[in-house]
């Protein structure tokens, strides 16, 4: 009786110990079902053009939840970020141009202390703004004066922005309309600081400097289109000679050998563009988290790869911002070539929807 006695207790102590196993497998797989449930994954919202090899590789390489991409021109995915108010669809964006990502911090929408903790090239460090909201990832610059050297000759070009508004220079000019194209209303924003001299203070007089510039140029027979390709598509029919755009359009032209003629020359100043990734501080927790995940790869030497690779003929032809990186291709100057000047995207960033407004009222043609 007493060997029995001793078994019984041997086998209730094994049994509970299954049970507790069971209990705790079956929690973990809840669980998990859950997470899959409850939280597949977040939204990217970008208009990068290495986005989709992005995603694509993340998702392959990294099971558990899935990025799903939402990709259009910044102009459109700003609106749909305002839209959406506080009930946002999107888990991060990623587009070119601080300005944007400055005002969303401002009004409370981006995850603070974001930023990943990766070695920044003196580049990357000038632009990673004070509170950690958003991270930059590369950096091209805007306001390169792209031209069609066959129906222009370098001799013939202007040498500075304030040349631009000669008559001779404006009828053949083209450039992008910032409602829709990221990239330009920084454009406008550092012609506005350059020529207003803006320092610490009021920008009334950088503004209203910039506002009579533009203005002169659209009177003189400015062209503005959407974006990059019908701007330089009308370059490359004829209707423009040059146009002040994104340094990476003009090289991909080059590139891909649709527009052989296409080369660029830097004027007196450019724009330095850093594109930016910011995760959404409205999304639960778990969205986050996962948001965090992918900055992190965007930021690893994985990440950086795909954006080198992914648009070899766009998007990727820009200045690595973190150490040990350097240009996926020889087409890209030194960025000292550039003559570029880096914006206060704070400053910025808080006039970017009324100048937006008023150039679609006043320079872009009814």
């Amino acid at each position: 009786m007493q060997t029995t006695h001793l078994t019984t207790n041997a086998f209730r102590i094994r049994f509970a110990a299954i049970l507790a196993a069971v209990t705790v497998a079956s929690l973990v797989l809840l669980t998990n079902q859950a997470h899959a449930t409850s939280n597949p994954g977040f939204v990217l919202y970008s208009a990068q053009g290495y986005d989709h090899a992005a995603v694509t590789a993340y998702n392959a390489t990294h099971p558990g939840f899935t990025v799903t991409l939402n990709d259009n021109s910044t102009g459109p995915l700003l609106e749909q970020i305002q839209a959406e108010g506080n009930n946002p669809k999107w888990g991060v964006l990623w587009v070119d141009g601080a300005t944007a990502f400055a005002q969303l911090d401002n009004e409370g929408k981006l995850l603070k202390h974001s930023v990943p903790k990766v070695s920044f090239n003196t580049l990357g460090k000038q632009n990673v703004p004070a509170d950690g909201s958003f991270t930059p990832t590369g950096l091209t610059v805007t306001g390169a004066l792209c031209y069609n050297s066959a129906a222009v000759k370098a001799s013939q070009l202007p040498s500075t922005w304030a040349q631009l508004e000669q008559s001779q220079y404006a009828s053949v000019l083209g450039m992008n309309d910032p409602s829709q194209s990221g990239p330009t209303f920084p454009l406008i924003a550092g012609v506005m600081d350059q020529l207003g001299k803006y320092q610490s203070g009021s920008t009334a007089k950088a503004v209203a400097d910039g506002k009579k510039f533009f203005s002169t140029l659209a009177k003189g027979g400015l062209l503005v289109s959407s974006t990059n390709g019908p701007t330089l598509g009308a370059m490359e029919q004829g209707s423009i000679n040059m146009a002040i755009v994104q340094s990476s359009a003009c090289y991909g032209d080059e590139l891909n050998g649709s527009f052989p003629a296409i080369r660029v020359k830097y004027l007196n100043y450019s724009i330095a563009l850093p594109s930016a990734i910011g995760i959404d501080a409205k999304q639960p927790a778990i969205v986050r988290d996962d948001a965090q995940k992918f900055v992190d790869w965007v930021m690893s030497p994985a990440g950086q790869r795909v954006m080198q690779t992914g648009d070899p003929q766009g998007d990727s032809l820009f200045w690595p911002v973190l150490n040990n990186e350097n240009p996926a291709n020889k087409v890209i100057p030194p960025l000292s070539t550039t003559n570029a000047v880096t914006i206060n995207p704070y400053v910025w960033g808080p006039l970017e929807s009324s100048v937006n407004t008023w150039f679609d009222k006043t320079v872009v043609p009814a």
